[in-house]
């Protein structure tokens, strides 16, 4: 009878399980960016993680809990295409900057996912911004190789991985000139011949002189990407070192490349549609910060998406792409101000950086079948003034608080709290 009882009361436990990881949002205007399109007024149902039912006529399940949109926006999570967050907490002191490695031996082999802090202040910032995942990459240290990236979502758990070895980032233009010796012929000729040593490298390969470029662990490493398995994001801003990548994709046939901020990409927009490779573009880049962006201008986003170009927006450079990245939306609406329509400037930040790193169908839509990733809005997303009511990853509604919140409630009434001053 004992037995009988534990086993019953195991049951409701497990019921009641379930049935907090259901919920239903109601009432809301849904964006699918899918070919369903724009669902007026619909509702999502969130089972164990995924999306169970979704549309205009699906069923609430009896016990679920009830999310009402009042009408407002229902999106996909937005997908930050590149960035450090997770990987500094102070950018000037040095024991919490994990990003470069200027000292280091090893470049192409360092890996994110071993400087990435699920538990960094910046991510709940980031989260409570509707952003529920991102790229994140080593930047450059001695050379022109920054390391492999990864694709992390904004949960805060350990295990926030979703995909590693997700790309390689080096760095070309002015800056890749510096790190290569001083001008752009001195960097192309280090990518090329590291390049042929990546080709040759096997399990017993070292550097075969002094000159050799690459020790082992970084050859493998590239040898990865130089076989296709995983792809370059080429950070480079001017349109003629831009046509060099085109023509570097077209001798190396396995290459699979990305532009990352091409301020001039605008300038070779055919040329980019015609090769395939897609851009991650800054859209407020309109001032030239160097020589090479001369040429950048606010409707840059509108004229790759004229031409066909598949592309991504960022946050850009710097410092931004750490502590920043929850003003994507701004940019994304800054692209709409400039002449990119609303659908397409919504899917730079959500459904393209995913096919961009090969998670289409897993991330940046909404569908029936798939992970619950996404967030409830009180108003257009795009909108300055729009915030999230909730945020789901996973199937998992997470807490929109961070630490700024926390501190802003902590002080926000200092006369009616039950602790002392000196507590408070």
């Amino acid at each position: 009878m004992k037995q009988v009882l534990l086993g019953a009361a195991a049951a409701l436990i497990s019921a009641g399980v379930a049935m907090a990881q259901t919920v239903a949002v109601t009432n809301a205007r849904i964006v699918t960016n899918e070919d369903a399109g724009v669902i007026e007024s619909g509702v999502i149902v969130i089972e164990d993680g995924a999306i169970s039912a979704m549309g205009a006529d699906a069923a609430v399940p009896e016990g679920a809990e009830v999310l009402d949109a009042e009408g407002q926006w229902v999106t996909p999570g937005v997908f930050a295409p590149f960035g450090h967050v997770g990987m500094v907490e102070i950018g000037a002191t040095e024991g919490s900057n994990d990003i470069s490695a200027d000292e280091s031996e090893l470049n192409i082999s360092l890996n994110a996912l071993d400087s990435y802090n699920p538990k960094a202040t910046s991510i709940p910032i980031t989260r409570i911004e509707g952003v529920t995942h991102a790229a994140i990459s080593p930047g450059t240290g001695r050379t022109l190789f920054g390391g492999v990236g990864a694709i992390v979502d904004m949960s805060g758990d350990f295990d926030s991985r979703v995909k590693e070895n997700a790309f390689l980032y080096l760095q070309m233009g002015e800056r890749g000139a510096g790190l290569a010796g001083g001008s752009r012929s001195a960097s192309w000729a280090y990518l090329r011949a590291a390049l042929k040593e990546a080709q040759r490298a096997n399990r017993f390969f070292s550097k075969p002189t002094d000159e050799g470029l690459l020790n082992i662990h970084d050859a493998q490493a590239l040898k990865t990407a130089v076989n296709g398995d995983m792809p370059f994001v080429i950070e480079v801003d001017r349109a003629s070192d831009i046509m060099r990548v085109i023509a570097l994709k077209e001798d190396h046939k396995k290459l699979d490349v990305i532009i990352l901020s091409g301020a001039e990409s605008w300038m070779v927009a055919e040329e980019l549609a015609e090769a395939e490779i897609p851009v991650i573009l800054d859209p407020m880049e309109n001032l030239p910060f160097a020589l090479e962006s001369v040429g950048a201008r606010l409707d840059a986003a509108k004229l790759l998406a004229d031409a066909g170009v598949q592309f991504a927006l960022t946050t850009g450079a710097g410092n931004d792409d750490t502590h920043q990245v929850r003003l994507l939306l701004q940019q994304a609406g800054n692209a709409v101000a400039n002449g990119l329509s609303w659908d397409a400037a919504f899917a730079a930040i959500t459904r393209e950086p995913a096919d961009i790193y090969g998670l289409g169908g897993r991330l940046g839509a909404l569908a029936t079948g798939q992970t619950a990733n996404l967030v409830v809005w009180d108003g257009d997303p795009l909108e300055v003034t729009t915030s999230p009511m909730a945020v789901f990853i996973d199937g998992e509604r997470l807490p929109l608080t961070s630490r700024q919140t926390v501190l802003r409630d902590r002080y926000m009434d200092l006369e009616n709290q039950d602790e002392p001053f000196a507590y408070r």
